[in-house]
């Protein structure tokens, strides 16, 4: 999962204008070098270096098919994409967010990959990664980077407020918070609003946005409200920052965390490089990874992310081939560990964790956590689902909308987008 990745809508919409999509384009002559397209989702500044010297290894390495690389920003890729499958000009790859593979499944836009040169090396990967790729029963995308949240922390922070190890409860946290407060002056912890950051409270309760088994919604539960409550609680109190419920809210919290403002913060291991780059952690080693918090259930667990590669169905066999072909490359051990070592990203398969990789102090810290996570359910909606918490949850935390009232509207909302769950 990744947030706050921006970009120019007129620089996207220019570079996809300018790409000859896959879908059945001979580029060229019929017996010379197949061309396909690839959308990469990842962060242009920080990510993309690092896929397009793996594109032009696999270009040197196979010399009859070339990439058209186009790097699409992640917020506009899945509308996007939605509408250039639909009109049968989609890219031959897609970085597809793991949310998003279920659904293009479901309709058709991804070829299943079960037993093609892009699964070969199935067993090496984490199963539970391979299983949410998967959409009634066939593997439809083969994981390239996996990701969870965590508790992220300052250990010079920490130390200085006397703080000998990261909370194990949401009640912990608030004492942790104030505690920094006291000794250095700084903000304990700065929560978000977004929806997808709500989750590890959910989780915590014992609970989730729907209920895929009963086919229910249960964002406006009992269970829910408690987790939200919880939530709620952590923008007031000595050490606990404000909400901030502004366009610019994850570029606020990212730059205080990294320059030691705030000692704790919930995030994913695709900032672990942008956090680096801040004036707190020149040495890597002060960063801290944890599980997140437990709930009242002793739960302590988030949400697994990621993203997969699929290829396009509605490409020519020709363009299919040569797209196995190179999702096999790019998921291939190697290719993961140089994203590893050049992204500071986590890994899909175990053989991918070599020493090199796990002696950046983020990823060997995210490495730990992951057991943690909880997979995502087999649901084609479920990633839409945090859309009607993005819009609600600020809401809630600026004291405009009431907790019961919120979910009450984002459950509704949720409602429309699984028409056959009750409430």
């Amino acid at each position: 999962m990744r947030r706050g990745i921006a970009a120019s809508a007129l620089v996207a919409s220019l570079a996809l204008a300018a790409t000859a999509c896959g879908g059945g384009s001979s580029d060229g002559k019929s017996d010379g070098p197949v061309t396909i397209t690839w959308w990469d989702t990842s962060n242009a500044t920080n990510e993309a270096p690092t896929y397009k010297t793996l594109v032009q290894k696999f270009e040197a390495a196979n010399k009859n098919i070339k990439v058209k690389y186009v790097n699409v920003p992640f917020d506009q890729a899945q509308n996007k994409f939605d509408t250039a499958a639909g009109a049968s000009g989609a890219p031959d790859v897609l970085r597809s967010e793991v949310g998003w593979t279920p659904a293009f499944a479901k309709k058709g836009y991804f070829l299943p990959l079960d037993g093609t040169e892009a699964l070969a090396d199935k067993a090496k990967f984490e199963p539970n990664l391979i299983k949410q790729a998967q959409y009634q029963g066939k593997t439809y995308g083969v994981p390239l980077v996996t990701d969870t949240l965590a508790l992220v922390y300052n250990k010079d922070l920490f130390k200085k407020a006397g703080i000998t190890a990261p909370p194990k409860t949401w009640d912990e946290l608030k004492s942790d918070a104030a505690k920094v407060k006291d000794k250095t002056g700084q903000d304990g912890y700065w929560g978000s609003t977004a929806g997808y950051y709500g989750q590890p409270f959910l989780y915590g309760e014992g609970t989730d946005t729907v209920d895929v088994a009963a086919k229910k919604v249960t964002v406006d539960s009992p269970a829910a409200k408690k987790a939200y409550a919880t939530w709620l609680s952590l923008f007031s109190g000595k050490g606990l920052h404000k909400a901030d419920t502004t366009a610019d809210a994850y570029a606020h919290i990212m730059d205080a965390f990294s320059n030691g403002k705030v000692a704790a913060i919930i995030q994913g291991p695709w900032e672990n490089t942008n956090i680096y780059k801040g004036s707190a952690f020149k040495d890597k080693t002060n960063l801290g990874v944890a599980v997140v918090p437990a709930g009242s259930t002793g739960k302590a667990e988030a949400p697994t992310g990621g993203h997969n590669l699929a290829v396009y169905a509605g490409s020519d066999k020709a363009h299919q081939a040569a797209a196995l072909k190179f999702v096999n490359f790019m998921t291939s051990a190697s290719s993961q560990e140089t994203i590893a070592l050049g992204n500071a990203t986590l890994p899909t398969r175990t053989d991918a964790y070599t020493a090199k990789v796990t002696a950046d102090p983020g990823t060997a810290g995210f490495q730990r956590v992951l057991s943690a996570a909880q997979p995502r359910p087999s649901l084609p909606e479920y990633g839409s689902l945090w859309a009607p918490l993005d819009t609600e949850l600020p809401k809630i935390a600026s004291g405009k909308e009431s907790l019961d009232q919120g979910l009450s509207n984002a459950g509704a909302a949720i409602g429309k987008l699984v028409p056959d769950f009750s409430k």
